[in-house]
């Protein structure tokens, strides 16, 4: 074969490789991005409970199987323990789907510069969005 038939049939693979993998990771941002929709204003919606000392309602976001594990008292001494009263502002993450589920990594951030990282775990229910787990991310 020739050398520079090999040379251009193995440059229009390259291209039609890396298109191919543009048109998957478009595809896949666009499914991410439009199945997380709903999960900001839950997010908002359960600080700002939680805030305010309505403890019950942000207990009721969970889902039953968060429910089924995490009783009531477990619930508020997990966010006690989290001493949210010290934080200030909440940046959420980059959201990742895994199988029906969407995680997001939400930081709270301090006056004087801390952080708290936590992984939220979302699962639908009934077409809306429901907290699964909520867990403290490692450091490092």
């Amino acid at each position: 074969m020739d050398w520079g038939l090999a040379r251009e049939l193995g440059g229009k693979a390259l291209l039609v490789g890396a298109g191919g993998l543009l048109l998957y990771w478009t595809i896949s941002a666009v499914r991410l991005v439009l199945s997380a929709r709903g999960i900001n204003p839950l997010i908002k919606q359960f600080f700002t409970q939680v805030a305010s000392g309505q403890v019950d309602g942000a207990y009721l976001l969970t889902t039953k199987n968060y429910r089924s594990h995490v009783n009531r008292q477990q619930f508020i001494r997990f966010l006690a323990g989290l001493q949210l009263n010290k934080y200030r502002n909440l940046r959420s993450g980059r959201p990742r789907l895994q199988d029906d589920q969407v995680i997001l990594t939400v930081k709270l951030k301090s006056d004087s510069k801390e952080e708290l990282p936590l992984d939220f775990t979302f699962v639908k229910v009934e077409d809306a969005w429901r907290v699964d787990r909520i867990q403290k991310v490692a450091a490092g």
